[in-house]
């Protein structure tokens, strides 16, 4: 039995030791790879989801965690009151000058741009032509609420077409709004032509003067990244040639 044993000795330490061996290392790192938070506005998730992959597989010395996406003004609250996110992605500058004011970011840059659709459903297709219906009292509108990215500009949009409209309920992103019309919670909506475009349960409508009113999207690494050197090379590959063939293939317009 004891020889047994001894000859059994290295085995068992060899598999001790690989039990204890941790996550994939960086390359020359010695240690465990990076880990990037990142925080964007929720009409960035199909583009984010698809540059993240396409990032991961360019810095294999770089993992991603899993993204958050809310609403730009949510994002920076979060980010204001501590949250750890090493980069951000807005869907306005506003938004991100409030985290420029607070001292929690720096250097903000623009990469893509977006502008408003109206959206409705099948079944309304047919008379609603216009943004002009959204102020029919029997229609059910759901528009963003004023307070963020979609919201400010739906209000810009609606004051160019001299329009008021009665919401039947007002959402904190571009996912609540498209979300309702597509349920047919309601009849109609603005929301930005990606999302719209990304959407089989809805009819977009082009809004005449939609490009005067044209939000623009700022990245920017935060003053207190873990990951500032991963998160400045995230930054990097979205406005760089993949990050824009991807953001131009979903229908965002260039950050310039």
């Amino acid at each position: 039995m004891r020889r047994i044993l001894a000859a059994a000795a290295p085995l068992i330490a060899a598999a001790l030791v690989a039990g204890c061996v941790g996550a994939p290392a960086a390359p020359g790192s010695g240690g465990e790879l990076p880990v990037l938070r990142i925080a964007a506005a929720a009409s960035l998730q199909a583009a984010f989801d698809r540059i993240g992959e396409a990032f991961e597989a360019a810095h294999p010395d770089i993992a991603l965690a899993p993204m958050s996406f809310d609403g730009s003004s949510t994002i920076i609250t979060q980010l204001i009151e501590g949250a750890p996110y090493d980069i951000i992605a807005t869907a306005d500058e506003p938004s991100m000058q409030r985290a420029v004011e607070a001292g929690v970011i720096a250097d903000p840059q623009i990469f893509a741009s977006n502008t408003l659709v109206l959206v409705t459903t099948v079944e309304h297709a047919a008379d609603i032509a216009s943004v002009a219906a959204l102020a029919r009292p029997e229609l059910d509108v759901v528009l963003c609420a004023p307070e963020v990215p979609c919201g400010r500009a739906t209000s810009a949009l609606l004051d160019l077409h001299r329009i008021s409209v009665s919401p039947v309920s007002l959402e904190q992103s571009v996912a609540g709004v498209l979300a309702k019309v597509a349920s047919r919670e309601a009849d109609a909506g603005l929301v930005y032509a990606t999302d719209a475009a990304a959407s089989g349960d809805v009819i977009s409508v082009p809004v005449d003067h939609a490009d005067a009113v044209v939000n623009r999207y700022p990245i920017a690494v935060t003053s207190h990244a873990r990951e500032a050197d991963a998160a400045r090379a995230f930054a990097d590959f979205v406005l760089g040639p993949e990050g824009q063939a991807i953001l131009a293939e979903l229908g965002f317009g260039s950050g310039s």
